[in-house]
């Protein structure tokens, strides 16, 4: 793939997406994405060190989830507004700040309003993603968001791997410490590499804000696919809350090093991304769904009998990853097929609601695992994929009004 311009200088849209950019925009997404899931296989140490119930500390997936969703709506749609490189090293060096407070944190309370920013810094993700979007040409479109959600989900599995296994070696304020420093050596990186869009003019930041409802209001098409994300990572955030408490305890009683191993199975999420991205490009998203939306199903089912069989659990979280992440990848890319002028604002609309699936599905983890164990999350899961299939079976022929 080819660019007219070299990276850190003004760009045109749909003029190309230069493929060491491309990679680098990659690794921008896993590096922000991996704080938003540090936390995962640390719950049991923190609880321990601040002396709480596993609640109080599973609340920190809950907010660090609605950070990201009021980030989503009150930074994203600036992308549509200001210029897009200054927003995303700013929102890296806000994270960067967010993410040393975390790890100075003195008890439960700080430590939830912390991830809160760190959560509202990293909707950076989405500013870059539908930059690369706005700067491939239309029929690479696919390719460019595959690339960008494969090093996302590299991002979120190797994220519980290594924080379980710096938890273990340093604490784990030593994970957040670190996240810190790689935070603000990638808004250096950034401010030199990103190709400088200009600006757009026109509606101010109010009107920016309303006009988000009047297109949730007006495209059918971008409410389904807010649904479809919802369901999908509100059982995303559902399995990967409770799974750390399931595998602490007999018979398991794993450490939070090994733990953490657990992220590296989903990798076959991250294999999804690619092919989900071209086999969209080839006109094949809603027969794909359908498939996706069913290995959910499968996914639940083997995870209830995950709960004493190591087996069975290690095929639910390769078919759940499988599922979402391949939901995720043609629900973002269909989405940009949308105008350059309302893309940052359809962005918002969409992670929105993803992301208030995963404070949904993380907040029903914590109830579930102290109220109903395993099997109750299971149930949980289950009734959720069901009503993704519900709503695949209806949704062949709805398309997108604004062209």
């Amino acid at each position: 793939m080819t660019s007219p311009t070299p990276t850190g200088t003004q760009a045109a849209p749909g003029a190309g997406l230069r493929r060491s950019l491309m990679l680098l925009m990659a690794v921008a997404c896993g590096v922000v994405v991996a704080n938003l899931y540090y936390i995962q296989p640390l719950l049991p140490d923190l609880a321990r060190d601040f002396g709480v119930a596993p609640g109080a500390v599973g609340s920190g997936v809950v907010v660090t989830q609605v950070g990201y969703a009021v980030g989503l709506v009150l930074l994203v749609p600036l992308g549509d507004l200001v210029a897009q490189r200054a927003l995303v090293v700013t929102m890296l060096a806000a994270g960067a700040v967010a993410l040393a407070a975390t790890a100075l944190a003195g008890g439960p309370a700080v430590l939830l309003a912390c991830l809160a920013v760190v959560g509202l810094a990293s909707t950076t993700i989405n500013v870059l993603i539908q930059l690369a979007a706005t700067l491939a040409r239309p029929q690479e479109r696919g390719k460019a968001v595959g690339t960008l959600m494969t090093g996302l989900f590299l991002g979120v599995l190797l994220a519980r791997t290594a924080s379980g296994a710096l938890g273990d070696a340093a604490g784990w304020r030593a994970v957040y410490a670190g996240a810190a420093v790689l935070l603000a050596l990638l808004a250096a990186v950034m401010r030199v590499a990103l190709p400088d869009l200009p600006a757009r003019r026109g509606a101010s930041y109010p009107q920016l804000l309303l006009s988000v409802v009047a297109l949730v209001r007006s495209e059918r098409f971008l409410r389904r696919r807010m649904a479809f994300g919802l369901l999908g990572f509100a059982s995303f955030q559902l399995l990967w809350t409770s799974l750390p408490f399931l595998l602490s305890e007999e018979p398991y009683g794993y450490s939070s090093t090994v733990i953490g191993m657990f992220g590296l199975i989903g990798a076959a999420g991250v294999l999804c991304a690619q092919v989900s991205g071209r086999l969209l490009d080839r006109g094949l998203a809603h027969p794909v769904t359908g498939v996706l939306v069913l290995l959910l199903a499968v996914a639940w089912a083997a995870n209830a009998a995950g709960a004493t069989l190591l087996v069975p659990l290690l095929v639910g979280i390769v078919l759940l990853d499988i599922g979402v992440q391949g939901v995720h990848v043609l629900n973002q890319t269909r989405i940009y097929t949308y105008p350059d002028a309302v893309r940052s604002r359809v962005t918002t609309a969409y992670m929105t609601s993803y992301f208030l699936g995963g404070a949904l599905g993380g907040g029903l983890a914590v109830l579930l695992v102290q109220r109903a164990g395993w099997p109750g999350v299971c149930v949980a899961g289950g009734v959720l994929a069901l009503l993704a299939g519900a709503l695949w079976v209806t949704d062949r022929r709805i398309t997108p009004v604004l062209t």
